[in-house]
């Protein structure tokens, strides 16, 4: 079993300014003749690194609302410039919508067990809440009707 990384997004108030932001720093990336895997720096390695590795994901808060999430492709300690330790999660350019739930603030991240992370939508499964707006899924999530 997965386990997965629960953060809250900082910028983006909404999935897609999310994969807008993907798409500009992949952009930007590949002008620059850089690496465009999508990736999110953090100060602190996970201390269970492999059981994250195993199929584990990020799943991002938008908003107070657990939203989505990205699968983590590599988890990569590194030494910036200014010789402190940081570590790259390296994710998969794909978000994938889930089904929201409210969530409140937290600093860092928190580990997610498999059995505890929200499905994710899609049209087959959600009965259109995937086509929804996502600010009209974060109201019916908060007020408990989804």
């Amino acid at each position: 079993m997965a386990l997965h990384l629960l953060k809250l997004c900082v910028g983006p108030a909404s999935i897609a300014e999310l994969e807008a932001r993907i798409a500009q720093t992949r952009a930007d990336a590949l002008a620059q003749a850089r690496d465009p895997a999508p990736a999110h720096i953090t100060r602190m390695v996970p201390t269970r690194m492999s059981e994250i590795l195993g199929g584990g994901s990020i799943y991002w808060v938008i908003k107070g609302t657990l939203a989505c999430r990205q699968t983590i492709a590599a988890i990569a300690p590194f030494t910036g410039a200014d010789g402190i330790g940081r570590c790259r999660l390296v994710l998969d350019p794909v978000v994938i919508p889930v089904s929201p739930r409210p969530c409140r603030p937290f600093q860092g991240w928190r580990y997610l067990k498999a059995d505890d992370a929200p499905a994710d939508l899609d049209a087959a499964t959600a009965d259109g809440l995937a086509e929804m707006p996502d600010a009209l899924r974060r109201e019916l999530a908060s007020l408990g009707l989804i």
